[in-house]
């Protein structure tokens, strides 16, 4: 054996160094060698603590890398990692006693180009649909003519100044515009916030927007990424609302397109959406009113035509009544000296009658009804004379029955009443038409019945004049004169009118 050889577990020449000062050592050759770096790689593990700071994970196929974000620079990107996305990080290379590892402490942090963005959105934009955000049944329709309308966009932009110079335009109404940033790490809160604030007006204050417009000019993919993010896409699926979306130009496609109920491709084309042409409402209404006019005017018409074929087909009316008129003048010819013999023959029969067979109440109650029938035949006589000669059967068996039964209450009735029975008898007789003419008056009648008026009679009319005694013939001579009462001067003699 060598005996300078050391022997196995003896202290060598290296020097003994503790786990902090090599991992010191180990930390300054790893920044010494590397100062910054551009790094890229898939997005793996993400983790966001209550602190603020992000840590994640760099890996390709072969192997990952530590990564983290402090707090300060985190809330700075535009874009926030997730799994799956392709991203370039820019930081410095470090290591981590604590855990025996190396890291990359971020300060930049982007997607790696226009695939990677787009393998993003499409990611998002599926998971969304698979929740329902974008179904067609969930889209509400834009109300015809709204009273107030909300503006979500940049105040000082073109975009409201478009907007408002379109709707002022087609139709001014009331615009709320609520101002947000429309670029940026704050576009997709603020637009979030705007979108729910208008929902939630209360009742009292500011008018709540009958629809609302969320309008942006265009841009990049990363200017317009704001209203890619999940929080403007759920606030504006939510909306009671209905919203239009004009983010962007036409060919310009955001996520908050689908979740809209309209999408517009212009900021300009959301306000004709929103608000109808004031010029072609009026000219519509007066097309309509026109039309109601001419239909109105039309149906009028047919129905006045249908009523004049209706009423060709119905009799006259002096054909419905010439026979029953016809009628009644022969009945009212012989009616007067029907009732002139009945009445003496009544009055003959009362002033004659046996006496002593009704009680004094049933008499007084028939002789009550006795003068209500007279006091009316009194008034009718005094009315209207002609009406005395147009009488009917069933007047002439009222007259018969009154004086029979007037016959036998007299035959019952005691001095006293027989006395009134008498009394009621000439009241009878002299208001009955051989009275009127006993005292002088005249019945005129000609070839239509009783004459009334002097106006009625023409010149040359055949006449006929009954009197008390008799009847005689008159022709009525002159012309038309003031009425006045005449007297016949013979059998054939003229009438003095």
């Amino acid at each position: 054996m060598d005996l300078l050889e050391d022997e196995p577990g003896a202290p060598g020449n290296l020097p003994e160094l503790t786990v902090s000062e090599l991992s010191g050592a180990v930390k300054r050759v790893v920044e010494g060698a590397f100062d910054r770096v551009r790094v890229r790689g898939e997005i793996g593990r993400v983790s966001r603590p209550r602190s603020g700071h992000l840590y994640f994970d760099l890996k390709d196929d072969r192997a990952v890398l530590n990564a983290v974000a402090w707090k300060g620079v985190a809330a700075g990107f535009e874009t926030e990692p997730e799994e799956g996305m392709e991203m370039v990080a820019e930081g410095r290379l470090t290591t981590f006693p604590g855990q025996s590892r190396y890291q990359l402490i971020v300060d930049r942090l982007a997607p790696a180009g226009m695939g990677a963005l787009m393998a993003q959105l499409e990611k998002r934009k599926a998971a969304l649909a698979a929740e329902g955000l974008f179904a067609a049944e969930r889209k509400r329709p834009i109300p015809f003519l709204p009273r107030v309308v909300g503006v979500v966009t940049s105040p000082s932009g073109a975009v409201i100044r478009d907007i408002l110079h379109r709707l002022a335009e087609r139709f001014p109404m009331e615009v709320l515009v609520w101002p947000v940033a429309v670029q940026g790490k704050a576009c997709a809160g603020e637009v979030a916030a705007a979108i729910r604030g208008f929902n939630a007006f209360p009742a009292a204050g500011l008018p709540r927007p009958d629809v609302l417009i969320v309008a942006r000019g265009g841009g990049s993919v990363e200017d317009l990424w704001g209203f890619n993010e999940e929080i403007v896409v759920r606030a504006a699926a939510a909306s009671e609302i209905p919203l239009i979306s004009a983010v962007g130009h036409e060919t310009d496609v955001t996520l908050i397109d689908f979740a809209a109920d309209r999408r517009a491709p212009t900021p300009s084309a959301a306000a004709e959406m929103a608000a109808p042409v004031r010029g072609e409402l009026l000219a519509r209404l007066a097309g309509l009113e026109e039309r109601r006019a001419r239909a109105l005017a039309r149906m009028l018409e047919e129905r006045r035509r249908r009523l004049r074929d209706l009423a060709r087909a119905l009799p006259r009316p002096e054909a419905l009544i010439a026979e029953a008129r016809q009628r009644l003048d022969l009945r009212a010819e012989g009616l007067p000296r029907a009732l002139s013999a009945l009445a003496a023959k009544k009055r003959a029969g009362m002033l004659a009658g046996p006496a002593g067979r009704f009680g004094p109440q049933i008499l007084a109650a028939r002789l009550r009804e006795a003068n209500r029938l007279l006091g009316g035949l009194a008034a009718r006589l005094d009315r209207a004379p002609e009406r005395m000669g147009r009488g009917t059967e069933e007047r002439r068996a009222r007259l018969a029955g009154l004086a029979a039964r007037l016959a036998r209450a007299g035959a019952a009735a005691p001095e006293r009443e027989r006395r009134r029975l008498a009394e009621a008898g000439r009241l009878l007789l002299s208001l009955g038409p051989e009275g009127v003419l006993a005292r002088g008056y005249a019945i005129v009648r000609g070839d239509a019945g009783v004459v009334t008026r002097a106006g009625a009679v023409k010149p040359g009319a055949a006449l006929t004049l009954q009197f008390a005694d008799g009847e005689a013939r008159a022709v009525a001579a002159g012309g038309p004169a003031a009425p006045k009462r005449g007297r016949a001067k013979g059998a054939q003699g003229l009438l003095d009118l």
